[in-house]
Parts: structure tokens; sequence; C-alpha cells
């Protein structure tokens, strides 16, 4: 042999890998366990999927009803304010005492102006859901506010015997709660 054979072939024989060998069922099983970390992987990441929509959805529906009600109550402060013009209105109202054989021609027609204004603001009132809080149904704490108590042999213990101040409501909401006194 010539001596560039010969250096090649010793070459080759030291490059000559030898794999350990593994046997057919331990390759099947790290294939297994490796399908089935996978598995759970996938599994995780769609339940964090599931969970992050879910989540989503939620503060989506949460947002729209937040929105819906903050447009439905957006007036709320501007209704609260007007109150106090209503009552300045019904208490010039309830001063002017005219009866229909008066001969004080300018107080009836002042009396009748007022009262046109009163009915014309309740009016727009009611347009945008504020009414007027019923008394007459009896004392309701969740609409009234009992300022005080009275001795009254007309009424029952706990009816509302007199009404201080009116209490109104905006949509499903007390706007301001009416004050009243109500039988001991």
């Amino acid at each position: 042999m010539s001596k560039e054979k010969k250096e090649t072939s010793i070459k080759e024989a030291e490059v000559e890998i030898i794999e350990p060998e593994v046997s057919n069922d331990n390759k099947e099983d790290e294939q297994s366990s490796e399908v089935e970390r996978l598995k759970a992987e996938i599994a995780e990441w769609e339940d964090k999927f599931l969970r992050t929509h879910a989540s989503f959805e939620n503060s989506k529906r949460l947002l729209a009803k937040d929105k819906a009600t903050a447009v439905a109550y957006a007036n709320e402060s501007f209704a609260s304010d007007i109150l106090t013009v209503i009552d300045s209105l019904d208490s010039a109202l309830s001063m002017i005492n005219v009866d229909e054989n008066s001969d004080n021609e300018f107080m009836k027609k002042m009396k009748e102006g007022l009262t046109l204004v009163d009915e014309q603001l309740h009016k727009v009132l009611e347009k945008h859901h504020i009414k007027q809080i019923d008394c007459a149904k009896g004392y309701d704490p969740n609409l009234h506010q009992a300022v005080m108590q009275v001795d009254s042999s007309e009424h029952n213990s706990g009816d509302i015997v007199q009404v201080l101040q009116k209490g109104y409501t905006i949509k499903d909401r007390v706007l301001r709660p009416a004050m009243v006194s109500t039988a001991k």
C-alpha cells in the first residue's frame, strides 16, 4: 500500500463513531412522554386563552353597562340642582293666597302664571324620567326621610302625617328623598 492510502485508512478508522445502541422501546417511551408533555402544554395554553377571553368579554360587558349607566344618569347633577328652583317656585305658589272671589286681579294672574310655569317644569322633568315621590302610599325608608315624629290620632303609627320637602326619583334612583313627619 502506498503511504497515502495507509494514512487515509488510519484516519477513517479513527473517525468512526460508535453510537450506543438504544432500544426501540426506550425511544418510543421518550417520544410518548414528549407528546404527553406537549399535550399538557397545549391544554394549559388553551385554558389560559379561554380564561383571558372570558375576562375580556366580562370587561367589555361591564364597560358597556357602565357607559349605559353614565349616559342614563348624565343629567342627575343638573336635575339635583334644579330641585331647589322647584322648591322656591312651590314656596312662592303657596304664599300667594288668592281666592276666586278676590278683587286683586294682578295676584290672580300672578298665581295663574306661576302655576303654569310649575306645571311645565314638572312636565319637562317627567320627560327626562324625573318624577315626584308619591307620599300617599305610606312611609318607605328607601324613598322617605323621616325628619320628625308627631302625635296624631288620625294616623297609624309610622304613617306620613306631613310632607316637609318633596322628594324625586330619576329612573330607578332616588334623586332626593322626601322629607316627612310621621305619626308616633
